[in-house]
């Protein structure tokens, strides 16, 4: 598959304006993140009223040069504090890595019939990155690939020690409305300017760990159920905005993303064919921006994620009503201040750097929302993408939620199973979909 895209060029973009030249700490939630790139892909159908103009990429180019100066650290480097050896930002200006590429064997419609999130297709439509440690590793990279129909597939790859998705949201709208008014945009005036005072995440002089935290602790896994390997079916399903008010009405109180997470959950209880008292446990991502006393500034931009869990077992998730495994979601859900300065100080203790990150156990699931964030409608000035999702997933048992792009009230699904467990996990859940049409 790698064989049907052509890199053109491969260039740095640098800031449209001289910028701050600085080391930004980072809180132990960035050192705690996966340490590594996160790949996102967002397709567009060509405008045939302008297809000469259609992503031309000058102003591609031109729009992130802007960006890249009131987003200044993803110019820079991570590196690493010679004092203290704790890992940084070193805003360098050096650029973003921008590359031109061009496909003659896809169209577009050809590649969404054909995409799931998978190494390959994250290898032909993002650009190759470097081993993700300092020093002197670039933070973005991007790449505008032009299919055989006039079509454009973006793909990025950003460094998770330095943003989240709702970071990563806010830096690509940034961008797009740059990209649809460049005369009016200086790069500096945004509608949401990014702070990047991580000392709002810092611990406390005196730490006070009152929660366990087992989410940031090696996973004590049964032989039975060994952790998942790299090894992974993946699939994109589609809910209309029917289905997902008929899921909703069956999980009182439950937002979007805890009703459709239930009933994954529950469907893949039963596709793994695990015993009733085998423990499963559904990992989530909660962003704590707003949760905090006093909440985070509106564009902080960094990592203000926290890793939660709810445990049940398999009997009571599978032969209860889904509504009893979304209740178990929001119990994994509803952390708020204490909680999460809890979990700073307990990263305090450890080696926030080195945690536990080799999957999960077969038995669970890892689930992170998407919703409610403006990656599905980023437009650049030629119509939002028909898709935006993942490129990859890391492994077995990972879950996004995501609106489905163009399709009010709809979600769209990027998870990924074991390969055996993945036909049963379909042929249930389609069955479970059907229900909710009745």
């Amino acid at each position: 598959m790698a064989a049907t895209v052509e890199r053109l060029t491969t260039e740095l973009v640098v800031p449209a304006e001289e910028t701050p030249t600085e080391s930004i700490w980072l809180s132990n939630l960035d050192l705690a993140a996966r340490r590594g790139y996160t790949p996102t892909v967002y397709f567009y159908r060509t405008d045939n009223a302008n297809p000469g103009t259609f992503f031309d990429a000058d102003a591609v180019r031109d729009s992130l040069a802007k960006a890249l100066v009131a987003f200044y650290p993803l110019a820079g480097r991570l590196g690493v504090d010679d004092a203290t050896g704790r890992v940084q930002i070193d805003c360098t200006g050096e650029g973003a890595v921008f590359v031109t590429a061009r496909s003659d064997h896809y169209t577009l419609d050809e590649l969404l019939n054909e995409f799931v999130p998978c190494d390959a297709m994250r290898d032909l439509l993002v650009p190759p990155t470097p081993p993700p440690n300092p020093p002197s590793c670039p933070l973005l990279f991007a790449q505008v690939t032009r299919l055989r129909c006039g079509g454009v597939v973006l793909g990025l790859a950003l460094h998770h020690s330095v943003v989240d998705a709702r970071s990563a949201a806010h830096f690509v709208e940034t961008w797009a409305s740059i990209a649809r008014c460049p005369t009016k945009s200086t790069g500096r005036d945004t509608p949401l300017p990014p702070c990047f005072d991580h000392k709002l995440l810092a611990a406390r002089q005196t730490p006070m760990v009152l929660y366990d935290h087992p989410e940031y602790k090696a996973e004590p896994t049964p032989a039975a159920h060994a952790v998942t390997g790299k090894t992974y079916e993946s699939a994109i399903i589609t809910l209309s905005k029917s289905q997902v008010t008929s899921l909703k009405s069956r999980c009182a109180g439950a937002s979007t993303f805890r009703a459709v997470v239930a009933l994954v959950w529950q469907c893949a209880c039963r596709a793994r064919s695990l015993p009733d008292d085998a423990e499963t446990r559904l990992y989530s991502m909660i962003d704590m921006r707003a949760r905090l006393a006093p909440p985070l500034p509106p564009g902080y931009f960094g990592n203000a994620v926290i890793r939660t869990s709810a445990l049940a077992t398999v009997g009571e998730v599978v032969a209860n009503p889904v509504g009893y495994a979304a209740r178990r979601a929001l119990a994994a859900t509803s952390q708020g201040d204490d909680y999460a300065r809890s979990l700073v100080d307990y990263l305090e203790g450890v080696d926030a750097m080195n945690l536990p990150r080799s999957g999960i156990s077969r038995a669970h699931l890892r689930a992170i929302s998407w919703m409610g964030m403006s990656l599905h409608d980023s437009d650049f000035g030629w119509g939002a993408p028909v898709f935006m999702g993942p490129a990859l997933m890391y492994y077995s048992g990972f879950v996004y939620v995501m609106q489905a792009p163009g399709k009010d009230g709809a979600v769209a699904l990027a998870l990924s199973l074991e390969p055996e467990s993945m036909p049963e996990f379909r042929k249930v859940f389609a069955e479970e979909l059907a229900r909710l049409e009745m």
